[in-house]
C-alpha cells in the first residue's frame, strides 16, 4: 500500500519473483492471511544490482542541481508523497 500497489497487482508481483527464485513463501500462512516473504540468496544479490541502480540514476537525475536545490526537490517530493498518503483533496 505505501507504494500504491493493490493487494492483487502485490500478489502477483510477488509470485512471479517466487517462481524467478528471487523470494520463497511458505504454503500456509502461519497466522491470518499474510505469507511472509524472505529473499532468497539470489534475490539479495538481485536487491544489490538494483539498488546501486537506482543510486546512480538518482545522482544523474540531481547532478545539475545545487545543494538547495537538491533540499528544495527532496521537499517538493515529500509534499507529493504526503498528498498521495493523506486523505483525498476535496474537488472544488
Amino acid at each position: 500500500r505505501g507504494a500504491f500497489v493493490t493487494r492483487q497487482s502485490m500478489n502477483v508481483l510477488l509470485q512471479a519473483l517466487e517462481r524467478q527464485g528471487l523470494v520463497v513463501r511458505p504454503a500456509q500462512a502461519p497466522a491470518g492471511r499474510a505469507l511472509p516473504t524472505e529473499l532468497t540468496a539470489r534475490g539479495r544479490r538481485q536487491l544489490k544490482v538494483a539498488s546501486a541502480a537506482v543510486r546512480r540514476v538518482e545522482q544523474d537525475m540531481l547532478a545539475n542541481l545545487d545543494a538547495s536545490q537538491q533540499d528544495q526537490m527532496r521537499r517538493l517530493l515529500t509534499a507529493c508523497i504526503a498528498s498521495l498518503t493523506g486523505p483525498p483533496a476535496s474537488a472544488t
